[in-house]
């Protein structure tokens, strides 16, 4: 199932599968590290929804709501226990 990474909630995980116009987000977004195939869990939003913490390849990446919008992703067997296979 394909959706974007601001459609997750905390807990969540799953695959960059792509990019959703962003042109000049994109070219950021892949210098940050999120890179198709890369596994990612979201670990918390800010009160208002904005930013979003992210797990991506052992570090803590923060994003605002309309990069995280740009990334598509593919949702993955994450669950709250803190055993992600997409994140190792």
């Amino acid at each position: 199932m394909s959706s974007t990474l601001g459609d997750l909630s905390v807990g969540e995980g799953g695959r960059v599968s792509g990019y959703a116009g962003g042109g000049n987000y994109r070219r950021q977004l892949l210098a940050m590290g999120l890179t198709p195939g890369t596994g990612l869990k979201v670990i918390r939003r800010a009160p208002m929804g904005d930013p979003i913490e992210l797990e991506v390849r052992g570090f803590s990446l923060s994003l605002r709501r309309n990069e995280a919008q740009c990334v598509l992703i593919e949702k993955e067997g994450c669950n709250g226990s803190g055993n992600c296979s997409c994140s190792r």
